[in-house]
């Protein structure tokens, strides 16, 4: 029986990569699991797998971040179904373009919208839940939230608000004994790119960069604290820095 045992969390992009993956590692560590996404036939497979090899609940909850009003609506009805909510995890983003000069309004909107206000929709609404449970709220940040991203500034940008956010709202949270985490991944071998060029789960090899199984490990770890807080976590590829 792990840490998480019977405790709800709420994982937002739920479908895929490290969203699925954290699903798993979660429901091996006891927990029931709220999946949100947009695709809800993959979220009920994914919840049907999940249910089927660990014995746990689940609630499939159709949701675009982007859309305020569906954010909250997850939130009530995984209230409702669970009584409470103990872990949210924040793992919803996405990468369009590259060089500024070229990137259009709608590649722009659709990282500022998704990567940023989705972040705060989420986080506004979850904070009474975990101060009610004294939980955790953890984000999945990204390399290029750290260091300069000459690839895409734009998508950068988003990840470096994502760390700001995160760790002022600890300091805001923290008296409310509610935990802040952000988890800084690499290149992971997900779907990522996929939407407008190769996914990285096609452009590398398995062992080549980081898989989304050492991202759900870390996200797990920070999620079972119940004392302390995990304020960051870097898993970068091993050579990542040597042509840096």
């Amino acid at each position: 029986m792990g840490s998480l045992t019977d405790k709800t969390i709420l994982l937002t992009g739920a479908s895929a990569g490290i969203g699925e993956a954290t699903a798993h590692a979660c429901a091996d560590d006891g927990a029931n699991i709220a999946l949100l996404a947009r695709r809800r036939e993959r979220l009920e497979s994914i919840a049907d797998e999940l249910e089927t090899a660990h014995g746990i609940e689940t609630l499939v909850c159709p949701t675009d971040v982007r859309d305020d009003a569906a954010i909250d609506a997850a939130i009530e009805e995984t209230v409702s179904t669970f009584g409470q909510i103990d872990v949210v995890i924040a793992n919803a983003g996405l990468g369009r373009g590259s060089a500024v000069a070229e990137m259009t309004t709608e590649e722009y909107r659709a990282m500022m919208d998704t990567n940023v206000d989705g972040c705060f929709f989420l986080t506004r609404s979850v904070i009474p839940h975990l101060t009610e449970t004294a939980g955790n709220l953890i984000f999945v940040g990204s390399f290029a939230g750290k260091y300069p991203r000459p690839f895409n500034p734009v998508y950068a940008a988003t990840k470096w608000w994502v760390r700001g956010f995160a760790m002022s709202v600890a300091g805001q949270v923290g008296d409310d004994n509610v935990g802040v985490s952000i988890v800084n991944p690499s290149e992971v071998r997900t779907e990522f790119g996929s939407e407008d060029g190769t996914a990285f789960e096609d452009r590398f090899a398995e062992g080549e960069v980081t898989e989304p199984e050492e991202i759900a490990d870390a996200i797990v770890f920070a999620a079972s604290q119940e004392h302390s807080t995990v304020n960051e976590l870097d898993l970068y590829r091993r050579d990542k820095f040597s042509g840096f």
